[in-house]
């Protein structure tokens, strides 16, 4: 009786979702923020010791989102088609060789060539978190991320707390090096966990949709040639975002060629790389993506351009400054824990839109005998839109994309994402030249006031956030 009773409840009991993804997950996600904010305070010291200006060092920086930006769909796209443990293992293992080969780098040229494969190999972590997401709600048959969504923020904000005082940490103990050596055991910890906890069934294994080919056709299921296009098309117009210059009008010759050639391709073939016809159709998910490089533009001019002119600029140590951007992060991390479960999209946009424009402000008043405590506000006040953004953007992709195609989606949200970062590098290289002084801080602090405005702008005129609000409360209630 006791055990018909309990076969009973159990029958009636809904699966949970599986907690023994998470540490992968998680690892796998913050891979690349770590490397992203850890880099910050050392491009001061790898360019005292390597002779290299700050036009130059901002490569290390570009190097990685260049790979990032174009790696992250790609292989969201083969995670959707052969699921997320092949994929992850493949790419956390080239994160350790890409910390082997910046702790031995001889040069500056090696050095951005490490970064190039760190950013390959941390491609795989965020989209495989969100296909195992989607593949989990399909599985207990409760499409409510809120809370595991908000995990991710929550450690990709910890870990950006950590890697500036961490990076701050390492140089003072092993020097600059020792930045990159940190990639070594965090890549072994990730292929462990990913052996350990992922499943060796993925999307492999169910048939696949929209006409696809059958299994064995590999090279026409991933689209090779409209890779190719999509790779050359984004390589051009990063490249020359990464040197505005009128001598390199020849790349947007290359950017305009490829990217119709890439249309024409994706447009005419069964199974294409990125779904033209249905991305174009989907406009609240274009508009999502057009936000987050805006967004994006200012939070990395902040991150890069503040993190150098309080080194050169203000006279701070690499461990004093990532101290000094401290409080931005646990504002951030303060900010996802109260509000990720919130359904408003909207709300967190438009308060996010208007933490940026008020830091930007706060940063044109600043000055080389400002107080420190005026520093460590407009961390705090940075911290707003970090915590918000973050959260509001990653929520309404998941809930506008397609689900076939989940992880390629999160991949395009960080493709546009790092596009940004491209932006706001170039605009930190352009402002800052030879030194980051206070005049170049104030410059770019002018380029994110123009951003941020963009950005609530288009928060302002976007009817489609009420849609995304929406969809998110019915797939929480089941209503």
């Amino acid at each position: 009786m006791t055990d018909a009773k309990t076969q009973s409840i159990a029958g009636t009991e809904k699966p949970a979702f599986d907690r023994r993804l998470l540490p992968p997950m998680m690892l796998g996600s913050v891979l690349n923020p770590i490397n992203s904010t850890i880099i910050s305070v050392a491009l001061v010291p790898i360019a005292k010791a390597l002779g290299a200006p700050a036009s130059q060092t901002a490569w290390l920086v570009s190097a990685l989102y260049l790979a990032t930006a174009l790696g992250q769909p790609v292989v969201g796209r083969l995670i959707d088609i052969f699921g997320p443990r092949r994929l992850f293992l493949v790419s956390t293992s080239l994160v350790g060789v890409a910390g082997v080969v910046g702790t031995l780098a001889p040069n500056l040229g090696v050095l951005i060539a490490s970064r190039v494969l760190l950013g390959f190999g941390t491609c795989a972590g965020y989209p495989a978190a969100m296909a195992l997401l989607r593949s989990e709600g399909k599985r207990t048959g409760q499409d409510n991320p809120g809370g595991v969504l908000t995990a991710l923020a929550v450690a990709n904000q910890t870990v950006a707390v950590i890697g500036p005082l961490l990076g701050g940490l390492l140089i003072g103990v092993g020097g600059w090096r020792a930045t990159f050596a940190l990639n070594i055991p965090l890549a072994v910890a990730a292929v462990l966990l990913g052996l350990w906890r992922l499943p060796e069934a993925g999307v492999e294994d169910e048939p696949a949709t929209g006409g696809s080919p059958q299994r064995g056709s590999v090279a026409a299921r991933i689209d090779l040639p409209g890779m190719g296009l999509f790779a050359a098309t984004l390589t051009s117009l990063l490249l020359f975002l990464m040197n505005l210059h009128l001598r390199n009008w020849y790349l947007l010759l290359i950017v305009v060629a490829a990217g119709a050639a890439f249309a024409v391709r994706e447009l005419r073939t069964a199974t294409p790389f990125i779904d033209l016809r249905v991305l174009g159709g989907n406009t609240p998910l274009l508009a999502t993506y057009v936000r987050a490089l805006v967004a994006y533009v200012v939070a990395y001019a902040f991150l890069y351009g503040f993190s150098q002119w309080t080194e050169e600029g203000y006279g701070l140590s690499p461990f004093h400054a990532g101290l000094v951007q401290i409080p931005m992060f646990l504002m951030a991390i303060g900010i996802s824990v109260v509000t990720g479960r919130r359904k408003s999209v909207r709300g967190k946009l438009l308060v996010g839109a208007a933490g940026q424009i008020v830091a930007c402000l706060v940063i044109l008043t600043l000055s080389g005998t400002s107080p420190v405590w005026l520093l460590l506000l407009v961390a705090l006040i940075f911290g707003v839109p970090q915590g918000l953004n973050n959260l509001a953007l990653q929520n309404s992709v998941y809930f506008q994309a397609d689900p076939e195609r989940t992880a390629s989606s999160a991949g395009l949200l960080r493709t546009f994402a790092y596009i940004g970062s491209m932006v706001a590098s170039s605009a930190t290289a352009a402002s800052f030249g030879e030194h980051a002084d206070t005049g170049g801080m104030h410059q770019l602090a002018w380029v994110m006031l123009g951003a941020g405005v963009v950005y609530l702008l288009l928060t302002v005129c976007d009817r489609t956030l009420g849609k995304a609000a929406a969809a998110t409360d019915t797939a929480r209630t089941g209503k």
